[in-house]
């Protein structure tokens, strides 16, 4: 569902495709709806499609009449996208379209993630294969897969497929810049069992709740400072100590290249006044440090009603253990480039927590532009849950994407940026992962930049799209297009 204007909006070819895209549920690693979707699209206008072995979407259009002869482009976006709900939002993704509306120069979601990440350069791309009076050379469109939950499409390209030498990227977005570089990532995850204590269900059960966090992209965010909520829960927890409340649940997070924007646990309190002194004092001093920063940052308890008998929580020495562990683990920015001055270097985000049940199972990802940097970080975030005798992997790496020296394609494109739009466009590299530096273990030789229209808070329920910045990246793209 969409509103009814966002159709109207220019260029239509472009936001039409992307209301269309929109209707169809694209979660990571479970692409096959839109898959269908862009095949489907494909058949109508009468174009070659294929599937690779990892199961991207290769579409190949012929030159138009004006530039028979010249070398194919590689044109490259991600199918799917980061589904998450607001506080309180109850949307069935895997059933329901994202729900859009104009808001001014924005378009935004009804409480979820709007998708433009990487919607909007999914949508470019299929509006270019549909164009009949567009310039361009021979196309080669990649559609990738599960590039939000491991870059799981990117790593699986085969060499041999693709015959392009040029390729853009169009998962960028900030419209003043183009990105020649980013980092590497790598999830690190944990498993830890506990044993359980019952607890008279006399004894009150409590629910801490926090919410109102702003959340965001781990990459493109990360060092704002924006508090992650499952570490907020850790210092209560803490501070509170296991003799004071023995905790019983928690689970924080919904995607692992997200900042947690809620963690929710429960406790059996043991001391009640001892809780609310020790709560209160720390909830006060969070409140306090992130008042400017997180303005809708809510700390609150609630009591639970209890039906059974008894209520189960973490033995006293093992949530000490565990929540220590929490407690030391490296979360946020971790080194700052000493190359390219303001580029973080390396992070970490702590990012899902799920406990109950005699287990307790996490997700990060920790990122970097330096290989070795990406591995250091990583093994910090490992060392304390190792310590404490947890079941602790990384997984899932990717590599960073080297600037290059010497980027044909950035020549031209910068001369046509400044042609277009009267002044010069800035050049950097980005923390966020981009399939660019995986795409290139495969096509070693690829000349490659990314860019892409404005969209602020990727991978939150806030997350919108300029639409005049959106007519800018169109224009850009079209020019581009004509000079190769």
């Amino acid at each position: 569902m969409s509103s009814p204007d966002l159709r109207t909006l220019e260029p239509k070819a472009l936001w039409n495709c992307f209301a269309d895209l929109n209707a169809v549920p694209r979660p990571s690693k479970r692409e096959e709806r839109v898959v269908g979707f862009v095949l489907g699209f494909a058949a109508r206008n009468g174009i070659e499609a294929q599937l690779d072995t990892a199961g991207n979407v290769i579409i190949k259009k012929p030159a138009s009449a004006d530039r028979q002869g010249h070398p194919p482009v590689i044109i490259q976006a991600h199918l799917d996208m980061v589904h998450k709900a607001g506080d309180g939002v109850k949307f069935d993704f895997d059933k329901q379209g994202i729900d859009m509306w104009v808001d001014g120069d924005w378009v935004r979601a009804r409480g979820t993630t709007l998708g433009a990440d990487n919607g909007l350069g999914v949508a470019a791309i299929l509006a270019v294969l549909a164009s009949k009076d567009l310039s361009h050379p021979p196309i080669e469109a990649l559609f990738t897969l599960d590039e939000e939950q491991g870059m799981g499409g990117a790593l699986g390209l085969q060499p041999g497929v693709l015959t392009g030498k040029t390729m853009l990227n169009l998962d960028s977005e900030e419209d003043d810049t183009f990105t020649i570089g980013c980092a590497g990532g790598i999830d690190t995850l944990g498993h830890y069992e506990y044993t359980e204590v019952a607890h008279d269900s006399a004894a009150p059960l409590v629910s801490i709740q926090i919410t109102g966090l702003r959340g965001g992209h781990s990459g493109l965010q990360i060092h704002e400072g924006r508090a992650n909520a499952n570490k907020l829960m850790t210092r209560l927890l803490h501070a509170c100590g296991e003799d004071v409340a023995a905790l019983s649940t928690m689970r924080g997070g919904s995607a692992r290249n997200a900042i947690p924007a809620q963690c929710v646990a429960q406790v059996v309190v043991l001391n009640q006044s001892q809780f609310d002194e020790r709560f209160q004092r720390e909830a006060a001093g969070i409140r306090a440090e992130f008042s400017l920063i997180e303005p809708g940052l809510s700390i609150i308890t609630t009591p639970v009603t209890v039906e059974s008998a008894t209520v189960q929580t973490m033995s006293s020495e093992q949530q000490k253990a565990l929540v220590l562990a929490m407690q030391a683990l490296v979360n946020g920015v971790y080194r700052m480039s000493p190359v390219v001055p303001g580029l973080v270097e390396a992070s970490s985000n702590f990012s899902t927590i799920a406990l109950g049940g005699g287990k307790a199972e996490w997700s990060s990802l920790q990122r970097s532009s330096v290989e070795s940097s990406k591995l250091d970080v990583a093994a910090a975030f490992r060392a304390p849950f190792e310590l404490i005798g947890a079941h602790v992997r990384s997984g899932d790496p990717y590599p960073g994407w080297s600037p290059s020296a010497t980027s044909p394609i950035l020549d031209k494109m910068k001369t046509i940026y400044r042609e277009l739009f009267g002044h010069e466009v800035q050049v950097g590299a980005c923390h966020a992962g981009l399939e660019c530096g995986v795409i290139s273990m495969a096509y070693p030789d690829l000349d490659m930049i990314s860019f892409g229209p404005n969209i602020h808070e990727a991978h939150s329920e806030k997350e919108c799209a300029s639409i005049s910045s959106t007519q800018k990246f169109w224009k850009l793209l079209t020019a581009t297009l004509a000079s190769l």
